[in-house]
């Protein structure tokens, strides 16, 4: 796993690089965390195929563990991935409230999440 970085204002975003799921497991979610933070991230974006395919199945509740530590952490998350192709009608419903908040938004391109971090007055701590 590797970072990139992205600045924006005042906003140090990590993008994680990786060929493989990085996120298995809520202990996963929470090395991630650490990392970020120590480095002075406040923003990280994943893709949708660094995640277990349990985080898109909601029954697991994977997904609100996974996401409910990094609000706890206070690191806004962005998840990159082509979410049409689930017909979850929950899952779509999750993503769109998702988006409407200030921690957690799932899009399409690195351009969109970058567009809106650019536009969203999210506070760095």
């Amino acid at each position: 796993m590797k970072i990139k970085n992205h600045q924006i204002g005042n906003k140090e975003i990590a993008e994680i690089i990786s060929n493989t799921v990085v996120i298995r497991n809520v202990e996963d979610s929470l090395d991630i965390i650490g990392n970020v933070y120590y480095q002075g991230y406040d923003f990280i974006i994943l893709r949708e195929e660094h995640l277990s395919s349990d985080f898109f199945q909601l029954k697991t509740k994977f997904a609100g563990e996974v996401l409910q530590k990094f609000i706890n952490y206070r690191i806004h998350l962005s998840i990159i991935g082509d979410f049409s192709k689930y017909k979850s009608s929950s899952l779509k419903a999750f993503i769109r409230e998702s988006n409407r908040g200030k921690e957690v938004y799932f899009a399409n391109s690195l351009k969109k999440v970058l567009l809106q971090l650019q536009n969203k007055r999210v506070e760095s701590r």
